[in-house]
C-alpha cells in the first residue's frame, strides 16, 4: 500500500484511473485476509482413536475370559466382576466416541466457516476483476492513460504514474490465476468437509453399536446378580470357606517370614536389619531391597498376555448383595488357560508349599521384601534358586474354567497393596 500513496494526489483528476485505483486497492486489501484458524481441541483425533482401540482390546480380553468361565455358583462372582469391568470399559468407549464425534463436528463447522470465507473472498476478486475488465474494454481505444502520464506536473510524478499503471497491469494479469487458485482451494476444502462428514457418520454408527452392546452387558449383569441373590446362602458358605483358606495362607506366610527373621538373627554372617526386629540382611540383600523399593510402580506384571484383576487388595464386596464380603491380602488375576507366572524382580526362592484353596505357592525374597505367587499347578524352580526379573515360575492352575494367579507383596510382616507397585 505504501507504493501506491505517492500517486493518490494525481489520481483524483482522472475518473477512469481513480476507479481502477480503487478496484486495485480493494482487491489488494481483500487479498491479505486469510481464514481465521480454529482453536485446536485439547485431544487429537489420533489420541482418541488410540484410547478407543485400547478400551476395545480390554473388552475383547474380558470377553475371552468370560467365555472360558463356567456357569457354576462358585464362578458367578468372578463372572459378575468381569461383566462389571466390561460395562465400565464400554462406558469409557462411549465417552471417547462422544469426544471424537464432538471433535469431528467442530472440524466440520471450521471447514464450513473456511469455505464461506474463501467463497466471499473469491466473489470479491471476481467482482473487482469484472469491473476492471469492463472499464478497460470500454477505454481500449483511447489514450487516456498516456495523457494522464503526460499531464504530470514534473518528471518524477510522471514516472510514479507510469510505475503505478505497470503494477496495476501486472495485478490485473495475475487476477485470473489467483481466482483459479482460490477456486482450487475452495474445492479442496469441500473435499475435506465431505471426508469429515463421512467420518462423523461412521463414528455415529460405531457409537450406536456400542450402545447396543452396553445394553446387552447390563442385562447380563442383572442376570448374574439375580443368580447370586438366589444362591446367597450357598455363596456366603463358600466365601466363609474362602476366608478361612486365606487366613490359613496368611498364617503360613507369617510363619515362614518369622522363621527367616530368626535364622538371619542367628546367622554368623554380617547382617543388618532395616528396622528393629526385622529381617537382618547382608549388604547384597540390602542393595536388592533398595532396588526393589526404587522400582515401585515399574515392576512387571506377574504374568504375560491376557488378564483381568478380578479381586483387589482389601475388603471385597459382592455386587447386589448386602453384608456379603471377604478380605483379600493380595490380588486375584484371571488369565487365559495355560498361562504361566513370572517373577516381578530379581530374588531368591524362599519357600514352596501347599495350602488348601491356593494349590502350590512360591515365595520369592527380595531383601526384606517378599512376593507370593499362589494357585500354581506346576513349578519350574526350587528352594534357594536365584531368579531374574521375568523368569518363569510355573503354570497357573485352572478350576471350573477359571485360570487365576493369586499374588501378594509383603515388606517384613506388613502386607502391601500390590497394584501400586506393578506397571500394569
Amino acid at each position: 500500500m505504501k507504493t501506491l500513496r505517492p500517486v493518490i494526489a494525481g489520481v483524483t483528476r482522472n475518473p477512469l484511473i481513480y476507479l481502477l485505483f480503487a478496484v486495485a486497492t480493494l482487491a489488494l486489501t481483500a487479498q491479505t485476509r486469510k481464514p481465521t484458524p480454529a482453536k485446536a481441541p485439547s485431544q487429537s483425533q489420533q489420541t482418541l482413536e488410540q484410547q478407543r482401540s485400547a478400551l476395545l482390546n480390554e473388552i475383547e480380553q474380558t470377553s475371552a475370559l468370560l467365555n472360558e468361565n463356567s456357569k457354576s455358583i462358585s464362578a458367578v462372582q468372578s463372572r459378575l466382576t468381569l461383566v462389571s469391568k466390561q460395562i465400565t470399559a464400554r462406558k469409557e468407549v462411549l465417552s471417547v466416541l462422544e469426544k471424537e464425534i464432538n471433535r469431528t463436528s467442530s472440524e466440520i463447522r471450521n471447514k464450513e466457516r473456511i469455505i464461506n470465507e474463501l467463497l466471499q473472498q473469491l466473489n470479491t476478486k471476481k467482482e473487482h476483476y469484472a469491473i476492471s475488465i469492463r472499464k478497460m474494454y470500454k477505454q481500449r481505444n483511447n489514450s487516456e492513460e498516456l495523457l494522464w502520464i503526460m499531464s504530470a506536473d514534473h518528471f518524477s510524478q510522471s514516472y510514479r504514474r507510469m510505475l503505478y499503471l505497470r503494477r496495476y497491469a501486472e495485478w490485473r494479469k495475475n487476477q485470473a490465476e489467483e481466482i483459479k487458485e482460490q477456486q482450487t482451494r475452495v474445492a479442496a476444502e469441500k473435499r475435506k468437509l465431505e471426508t469429515k462428514m463421512r467420518e462423523k457418520e461412521k463414528l455415529a454408527q460405531i457409537k450406536h453399536k456400542e450402545e447396543d452392546n452396553l445394553k446387552k452387558e447390563e442385562t447380563t449383569k442383572r442376570t448374574e446378580v439375580t443368580n447370586l441373590t438366589k444362591n446367597k446362602k450357598q455363596l456366603e458358605a463358600q466365601l466363609k470357606t474362602k476366608q478361612q483358606q486365606a487366613d490359613a495362607l496368611n498364617r503360613k506366610i507369617e510363619q515362614i517370614i518369622t522363621a527367616e527373621v530368626e535364622a538371619a538373627r542367628k546367622s554368623k554372617t554380617a547382617r543388618k536389619a532395616e528396622t528393629k526386629g526385622g529381617f537382618a540382611m547382608t549388604k547384597e540383600e540390602q542393595t536388592l531391597s533398595s532396588e526393589f523399593a526404587n522400582n515401585k510402580g515399574r515392576l512387571p506384571f506377574p504374568l504375560k498376555g491376557n488378564y483381568q484383576i478380578t479381586e483387589h487388595f482389601g475388603i471385597q464386596r459382592v455386587a447386589g448383595l448386602t453384608n456379603v464380603h471377604h478380605n483379600s491380602n493380595g490380588i486375584k488375576i484371571e488369565t487365559s488357560r495355560g498361562n504361566r507366572a513370572r517373577a516381578v524382580f530379581d530374588g531368591v526362592v524362599s519357600s514352596i508349599f501347599l495350602v488348601p484353596g491356593y494349590q502350590t505357592s512360591i515365595i520369592l525374597r527380595h531383601g526384606n521384601y517378599r512376593t507370593l505367587y499362589a494357585n500354581l499347578e506346576q513349578v519350574s524352580v526350587k528352594i534357594d534358586d536365584k531368579v531374574k526379573t521375568g523368569q518363569d515360575l510355573g503354570s497357573i492352575y485352572t478350576d471350573e474354567g477359571i485360570t487365576a494367579l493369586y499374588f501378594e507383596l509383603w515388606k517384613e510382616l506388613t502386607k502391601q497393596n500390590p497394584e501400586p507397585w506393578l506397571n500394569k
